[in-house]
């Protein structure tokens, strides 16, 4: 797969909530139930502004904008800069998936959404390379976000037989398509995974690594295969990735090692052949030194909180 399908795929990102808001008059809302989460909302009609706490800068968004929150950052989101916000967990109700809150009568802003649940052990490893809020206008000939936007509405305003699995598979769509509408959009001054897979030279060495994780990767082969000088290419990977190319390589094995653990039945020794280890001993130095445990003890701790 390509290395956002690989990214998503890790997270399983798991619809946990899909709805729509209608706020009216003076409202302000402090997302506080974002760790472990990432939310993907549109704004279909009105406007509203959005703050990553804790003192971070409001920016004001407009009717067809879509947002992503991917970093776990408390964020308030408002009718206004300065308005007092609530708790989001205390006002509204958290298992209200399929349906409209109503704020204030409504009216004046009208959002729609999903709350994505992610798997929790390659979460704060992944979303922290994100970040913290992605942005992106779904206008200038972005008709597929459109239409995926529009279809969401239609299932929660219809009540159609199979509504909540149509609205939850689109709402996914959304978050595919927003991400990949990012990372077309990245500017040469960006930073970051996606600014990163955005780059001509860097995002192609992303995908060589991606695709054969085995391979015995230095940064010299790295930057053969890509075109460009070792030091061109290590240092304008370290500033987009904020990582070595090798530091990336590791961590990348290792995050495909911890899922194989416990997604399937390979031996450790398997698991450390299939990523370019001669060893079953280097392979699990190795993984303690990047996911801060031995493989077993990682693959017990693991399959023991997904028993019943």
């Amino acid at each position: 797969m390509d290395p956002l399908s690989d990214l998503l795929s890790l997270l399983k990102p798991r619809s946990y909530i899909t709805a729509g808001f209608d706020a009216g008059g003076s409202w302000a809302l402090a997302l506080d139930d974002l760790a472990g989460r990432i939310k993907c909302y549109a704004v279909v009609s009105g406007t509203c502004w959005l703050r990553p706490e804790p003192a971070g800068t409001a920016i004001q968004l407009q009717a067809g904008e879509c947002f992503v929150l991917p970093s776990g950052r408390d964020v308030v989101i408002s009718s206004g800069p300065d308005v007092t916000p609530h708790r989001a967990s205390e006002v509204l109700d958290p298992d209200n998936s399929g349906g409209v809150v109503t704020m204030n009568g409504g009216g004046d802003c009208y959002l729609v959404g999903s709350r994505f649940e992610v798997n929790g052990r390659h979460a704060g490893l992944i979303l922290q390379s994100l970040p913290p809020l992605i942005r992106v206008v779904a206008a200038d000939g972005r008709a597929r976000l459109r239409d995926l936007i529009e279809m969401m509405m239609e299932e929660m305003r219809d009540g159609r037989p199979g509504s909540s699995l149509m609205a939850q598979q689109l709402s996914h769509m959304m978050l595919v398509q927003t991400l990949r509408l990012h990372v077309e959009r990245q500017g040469p001054a960006e930073t970051g995974w996606l600014a990163a897979l955005a780059d001509p030279h860097i995002g192609a060495a992303i995908r060589e690594i991606h695709q054969d994780p085995a391979r015995a990767w230095t940064v010299e082969v790295l930057a053969m295969t890509i075109g460009l000088s070792r030091t061109v290419f290590a240092e304008r990977f370290r500033v987009l990735v904020g990582a070595t190319p090798m530091a990336y390589v590791a961590r990348w094995r290792m995050m495909l090692a911890g899922e194989r653990l416990i997604e399937t039945k390979d031996s450790i020794g398997a698991i450390a052949a299939t990523l370019g280890y001669t060893s079953e001993h280097a392979f699990a130095a190795a993984f303690k030194r990047e996911m801060g445990t031995p493989p077993r003890r990682y693959q017990r701790e693991a399959l023991s909180k997904l028993a019943p």
